[in-house]
């Protein structure tokens, strides 16, 4: 009996050791982009709260995505899904929307690690949700548009430093006057990189992007125009992709927005 319960033991150690083998061999396949930003809107209905004589809200204005991009094929293929029409941010909209939840301001980023953290709740992406009030000031100053400063830091431009107003459009790109074929002008460019100054400034196009003032969210927002380089904000040692086709993205005072290979600085004035 003792060699027969030792036999059973043994084949019952071999038949775990050889489960947990196979279960570090075989993991579950990687989803789809697509099937990812459907995870990520799933995610933020989820957070959709009742306030009350069956009224629904959603206590958050603004949304920060970090998706998992193991490699350029892998983030190139998650961008291409996440840019597309519609983009995230009206997937989203369009979802809280129908579970009748709606919100007048939202602001949703995107950024990619090539690693997953320990906080993620989920293999292949993270959301952080937060709401942010822009604080009330007594000065009446505060309310006059502000101006924002492009300071060059990486490229060569007709100036280093441009101050300019609120404006509802600002183009960046290489060349202070685009035509098309027949020579008619079609831009005009207020921060202007040099036709030939090296290899940074061919990489940026000469529709390359603009900048956006909206005034009721005083908040300015730079925009890829179809760029072939693509745009790009470095913040806090991150870079954020620019979608082309989207609303953009929201700028903040010290970004550094990438323009192919040039590098502009933002500050408000």
């Amino acid at each position: 009996m003792d060699l027969l319960r030792r036999a059973r033991d043994l084949e019952a150690k071999l038949a775990g050791t050889l489960d947990r083998t196979v279960g570090g061999l075989v993991r579950p396949a990687a989803r789809e982009p697509l099937e990812i930003v459907h995870a990520i809107v799933e995610a933020a209905q989820a957070e959709i709260q009742a306030s009350g004589r069956g009224r629904r809200v959603f206590p958050y204005n603004t949304i920060a995505v970090t998706v998992l991009a193991p490699s350029r094929d892998a983030r190139a293929r998650l961008e291409a899904v996440l840019a597309a029409d519609p983009p995230l941010r009206d997937r989203i909209l369009a979802r809280l929307g129908s579970a009748a939840c709606h919100v007048d301001a939202l602001e949703v980023t995107v950024t990619y690690e090539n690693k997953p953290r320990k906080q993620w709740r989920s293999p292949e992406f993270h959301i952080a949700f937060a709401r942010l009030d822009r604080p009330v000031s007594s000065d009446p100053s505060a309310d006059a548009p502000p101006r924002i400063e492009l300071t060059v830091l990486h490229g060569t431009a007709e100036r280093r430093t441009y101050t300019l107003p609120a404006s509802a459009r600002l183009d960046l790109g290489r060349c202070a006057a685009v035509r098309d074929s027949r020579h008619r002008l079609i831009r005009t460019n207020h921060v202007a990189f040099l036709e030939r100054a090296g290899e940074v400034n061919q990489s940026v196009s000469r529709r390359h992007a603009h900048i956006s003032y909206e005034a009721l969210a005083r908040c300015f927002r730079v925009h890829d125009d179809g760029s072939e380089h693509g745009t790009g904000i470095v913040r806090d040692g991150r870079t954020l992709a620019v979608p082309r086709g989207t609303r953009g993205v929201r700028l903040e005072s010290g970004d550094e927005i990438v323009l192919g290979d040039a590098r502009v600085r933002v500050r408000f004035v």
